[in-house]
């Protein structure tokens, strides 16, 4: 994979370049409303899939493939401004020629490297509490998940060891099918494996999220039937919407809802077809999962960083590049091009969150509604998960 864009791991960006932060520790102001209008001041904000990577500082050549994108002063200080208080970044193998397991623990250990050496900017996150800590220290707060479950191998006790190292977002499956079920782009009706019910259960037993985004509507359905513990969708789209394989069904939304769980609206393209999405396609988005499944169990996983690329042309080129790689590995999902951005140009850097917020309110929803949104929802689920 290339490494400028990595899409669907945009800024995973806790496995990143090492380097020292020199930037004053000083709390940076979001970024506010117009006038009149509820800014998102105070509010805590949690990106259930993201990053707070620079994607223009770029580690050298010969860097481990493990490294990706550095944590440095301009990243931490974009993320500060934009009200962030809290993000599910991604680490771990997704795809690629690296044996998946051996590939993860190295990135894990990159990444609780990267937290340790910079304490007072980036807070490790293995409870609910610590969410509401690093808000209070002016910390970012770095929560470690998976986004494929192919590193267990053929073992469920790896859930364990993982867990133990600080993961706290587990998703079963990617775009393909793995020992565990099937993705977003495999046929509708191959579901759960035995294998995938043994690791759910394992880690569930865990205390760790299971996230069922990526997932196809089968292996989606007999994981939350299966369950005995709230879980999450943690990135996606409504397919009512946009009839695209990574957005999730009613069904699945509301299962997930009746189960005390989670749903998070990505800033994908995924949310329009055959036109380039908008920042009011994902209020749209996000107004239909608060109608399916309830105003207490949506938030956002925008899939996507704070800090913009400086250069848009040399990005669309590697972007071209990327989906090429994509396309001929056989993940790229439904929807994906060549030229389409995996974010929203009008819903990014570091005021989208504010943005996001004038436009729901605008759209008629209650200060305390948007606050449930940005993340008191997710607070809640993982208090309920994580204790």
């Amino acid at each position: 994979m290339t490494d400028i864009a990595r899409r669907h791991l945009l800024l995973a960006s806790a496995a990143t370049f090492l380097l020292p932060v020199t930037a004053a520790h000083a709390a940076v102001t979001p970024i506010d409303g117009p006038a009149g209008a509820t800014t998102i001041r105070g509010m805590t904000i949690v990106n259930t899939l993201g990053g707070i990577g620079n994607p223009n500082a770029r580690p050298p050549e010969d860097a481990p493939r493990e490294v990706r994108y550095r944590i440095d002063d301009r990243a931490v200080a974009d993320a500060r401004r934009s009200g962030l208080t809290a993000v599910n970044v991604t680490i771990g193998w997704v795809a690629g020629p690296d044996e998946p397991f051996e590939f993860s623990v190295r990135q894990t250990a990159e990444t609780l490297a990267q937290v340790r050496a910079q304490p007072e900017e980036l807070a490790l996150v293995l409870r609910a509490g610590d969410i509401a800590r690093a808000k209070a220290e002016n910390r970012i707060g770095m929560i470690l998940g998976f986004q494929n479950g192919a590193m267990f191998g053929d073992d469920a006790s790896r859930v364990d060891i993982f867990a133990d190292m600080g993961i706290r977002v587990m998703q079963l499956t990617y775009n393909v099918k793995n020992q565990l079920g099937s993705g977003s782009i495999m046929p509708e009706d191959q579901g759960l494996t035995d294998f995938g019910r043994e690791v759910l259960a394992r880690i569930e037993q865990n205390r760790v999220m299971v996230d069922l985004s990526h997932s196809n509507r089968q292996t989606c359905l007999d994981a939350i039937h299966a369950s005995t513990r709230p879980l999450s969708i943690n990135h996606t789209g409504c397919r009512a919407l946009v009839d695209l394989p990574r957005n999730k069904t009613d069904a699945e939304m509301r299962a997930v809802a009746q189960k005390g769980g989670f749903v998070g609206i990505y800033f994908m393209p995924f949310l329009a077809r055959n036109r380039v999405a908008t920042a009011n396609d994902v209020v749209e988005h996000i107004l239909h999962a608060v109608k399916v499944a309830g105003e207490d169990h949506v938030g956002i996983g925008t899939d996507g960083g704070i800090t913009s690329y400086d250069d848009m042309d040399a990005y669309m080129e590697e972007l071209r590049k990327e989906n090429a790689d994509r396309v001929a590995k056989g993940i790229a999902a439904a929807g994906e091009t060549a030229t389409t951005t995996p974010f929203i140009m009008d819903l990014r850097g570091p005021g989208q969150f504010q943005k996001l917020a004038d436009l729901l309110m605008a759209r008629g929803l209650k200060t305390g509604q948007v606050e449930k949104i940005l993340g008191r929802n997710f607070i809640r689920f993982a208090q309920d998960t994580w204790g």
